[in-house]
C-alpha cells in the first residue's frame, strides 16, 4: 500500500479513502462515490477489526463477504478502486492472540469523546476504532476520507484524533446516512440479521427521530425529554417488547455531554438498541451540520 500510495503522490492524483468492515451495502457504496466525486482514484479498506469488539460482541459472527464485495466495487462504471485488504498480523504485528487485545499492544485513545453513548456500553469500542484509524490513515495517506453519519460518534472521534495527531484534520468527510428508501431504517452490515418480524418494526426508532427533528425544526421544541419522547411513543406504537434501549439521548454538538434543552449550536440525537440478539444504532442532527 506504501508503494502504492507513492505512486499516486508523484504521479499528482487525488486519491479518497472509505474504510469499511466489508459486508458492503449501498451505504458503502454511497460513500465511494462521494469520495470519487473529488478524486482520480477511491481507496476502500476491508477490514474486520478485532480492537473494537469487546470479548462477548460478534466479532466471529460478523459477515465476511470478500468476494461479493469486490464485485460491487467492480460494478461502479467510470470510478476506479482499489481494495486495500490487510490480515490481522500486518495491522497488528504485534499481536499474537486475541485475548491480548486489552493487555499487549500499542493504541490510540482520544478521552473525552469515547467515553459517552457508545462508548458507555461498549468500553473498548473507541479504543478499537481510534486505533485502527490512526493506523489507516498513515498507510493509506488519503487527501482525505469518507465516513457515514450513521456513526456519528465514530466521525466526532475521528475528526478530534485526526487534529490532535496533525493528520488534516479537514481530509474528514461526513456523508449522509443511506436510508432504506421505503421506511427509512438506516442501512447497516447488521441489519442481515433481523428476522422478517424485527425487520418490521425497527423502522419505528427512525419515524420517532424524523419526527423529534420535525417538532425541533418546525415548532422550535428544544426540551430533550420532549423530544426523546416522540422515539417511544413510536415503538410503543410497534410493541415495546420488540426494542431493548441501551440509550436515547440528545448530547452537545461539542463534547457529547448530555443537554436538557437544545441550544443554538444544535445537538445530536442518538439512539442504540437491541431487537432480539442484534443491536442497531440510528441518528439524527438538531440544529446543525457535522
Amino acid at each position: 500500500m506504501r508503494a502504492y500510495r507513492l505512486e499516486q503522490i508523484r504521479a499528482g492524483l487525488v486519491v479518497g479513502f472509505v474504510p469499511t468492515m466489508g459486508a458492503l451495502h449501498s451505504g458503502h457504496i454511497k460513500l465511494v462515490k462521494e469520495a470519487a466525486k473529488s478524486s482520480s482514484v477511491v481507496i476502500v479498506s476491508i477490514f474486520v477489526n478485532p480492537t473494537q469488539f469487546a470479548p462477548n460482541e460478534d466479532f466471529d459472527q460478523y459477515p465476511r463477504t470478500l468476494e461479493n464485495d469486490l464485485l460491487a466495487l467492480e460494478k461502479l462504471d467510470g470510478i476506479s478502486t482499489v481494495v486495500f485488504a490487510p490480515t490481522v498480523r500486518e495491522m497488528y504485528p504485534s499481536l499474537e492472540n486475541l485475548r491480548d487485545i486489552l493487555t499487549k499492544g500499542t493504541f490510540v485513545s482520544v478521552d473525552g469523546l469515547s467515553e459517552q453513548l457508545e462508548g458507555s456500553i461498549r468500553k473498548t469500542f473507541f479504543r478499537g476504532v481510534a486505533t485502527v484509524v490512526t493506523k489507516l490513515l498513515v498507510l493509506v495517506r488519503p487527501d482525505f476520507a469518507v465516513f457515514g453519519q450513521k456513526d456519528i460518534q465514530q466521525c466526532i472521534v475521528v475528526r478530534r484524533l485526526a487534529m490532535d495527531l496533525l493528520l488534516e484534520p479537514g481530509t474528514i468527510r461526513v456523508s449522509e446516512t443511506e436510508r432504506d428508501p421505503i421506511d427509512g431504517l438506516a442501512l447497516s452490515s447488521r441489519n442481515v440479521y433481523l428476522t422478517p418480524e424485527q425487520r418490521k418494526h425497527a423502522p419505528a426508532v427512525y419515524r420517532g427521530l424524523k419526527r423529534a427533528k420535525e417538532l425541533f425544526t418546525n415548532d422550535k421544541v428544544v426540551d430533550s425529554k420532549k423530544l426523546i419522547d416522540c422515539v417511544l411513543m413510536e415503538t410503543e406504537k410497534e410493541g415495546n417488547e420488540h426494542f431493548k434501549f441501551d440509550y436515547i439521548k440528545i448530547s452537545s454538538s461539542a463534547d457529547l455531554s448530555d443537554v436538557q434543552n437544545v441550544g443554538p449550536e444544535g445537538a445530536i440525537m442518538s439512539c442504540a438498541w437491541k431487537m432480539g440478539t442484534t443491536r442497531l444504532i440510528d441518528n439524527v442532527l438538531l440544529g446543525f451540520s457535522i
